[in-house]
């Protein structure tokens, strides 16, 4: 069956959704990223859940994506756009680049889509100022608690909340804390997610965000990883770069995502946030096991 958009409308903003599919048996994972191609971050975990787990990956993505029209210069021919026009981009660049985040999420497995469009307006560090001047806090809030409440997942993926990595990134995984934090029961497992070119970490310190104590993340479990150089088919000659190369390259408004692929950068790592409490690590070794359980 075709998917299709339902669109509910607002007095001051719009919330696209793609219905759910039929659940599956397997693990349930819903990721919260600002920017439609920040699932790259989790392709091949993502695909190893959705295709060998027997499991499920929704995602909801944050802003619209208008501010990465800076490095559209390529994708202007494909789309007989002037996309790297700033105006031009504000038009048009969202909705494509929701096509390109759905093709991609096409080939990692992800099942539904939830679309906020708050504003994208380039890059920037301060997380805070985000939230409190550019986003639609209560909107975001309360989509965030709707979805949690409806889709009985297992884990919440977020970006890790790094210092040096951008705002939106932060404000995103901020949200999705604060989102779960407020659930009163069953509550999912939230994983902070990176890649790293070794695993272990040989010189990773980050511990929490200034300022926001439920991004603190635990000093006594974790990290798992799952190496995207991991060998499988005839000879041994395909590995989970393959997969996560052509997800990236269904972003072609995005040229600098392009030069990203294959890049030292292997493992998707994960570690897990101190506001899960210490029985969760059991529940995120339980899904590693099994993402690494390769025939």
């Amino acid at each position: 069956m075709r998917p299709f958009l339902l669109a509910i409308l607002g007095l001051f903003f719009s919330i696209t959704i793609v219905p759910r599919a039929v659940a599956q048996d397997g693990p349930s994972v819903l990721i919260v990223t600002a920017h439609p191609d920040d699932d790259a971050s989790f392709a091949a975990t993502i695909h190893r859940i959705t295709h060998e787990l027997d499991g499920t990956a929704d995602l909801v993505l944050i802003t619209d994506g208008a501010g990465g029209y800076r490095f559209s210069t390529f994708a202007e021919d494909i789309y007989g756009l002037e996309l790297t026009n700033q105006e031009v981009a504000e038009k048009h660049l969202p909705a494509i680049r929701k096509k390109e985040l759905m093709a991609g999420g096409a080939i990692i497995g992800l099942r539904d889509y939830v679309f906020l469009d708050q504003p994208d307006k380039g890059k920037t560090f301060d997380a805070d100022a985000v939230m409190e001047n550019e986003w639609d806090v209560e909107l975001v809030a309360r989509v965030l608690d709707r979805v949690l409440a409806e889709g009985d997942y297992d884990f919440v993926f977020t970006m890790i909340p790094h210092p040096t990595t951008h705002a939106h990134h932060k404000a995103a995984s901020i949200f999705a804390l604060e989102a779960v934090n407020r659930m009163t029961e069953d509550r999912p497992v939230v994983l902070a997610g990176g890649s790293l070119d070794t695993f272990p970490p040989e010189s990773f310190e980050f511990r929490m965000l200034d300022g926001h104590p439920l991004t603190t993340l635990s000093s006594e479990h974790g990290p798992w990883g799952f190496n995207r150089n991991t060998k499988l088919g005839l000879d041994d000659r395909l590995n989970y770069n393959i997969i996560r190369n052509w997800l990236i390259a269904e972003h072609k408004s995005q040229g600098t995502m392009q030069t990203y692929m294959s890049l030292g950068d292997s493992w998707e790592t994960y570690w897990l946030y101190e506001m899960n409490g210490t029985d969760a690590a059991e529940a995120v070794q339980t899904l590693f096991d099994a993402v690494l359980d390769i025939e």
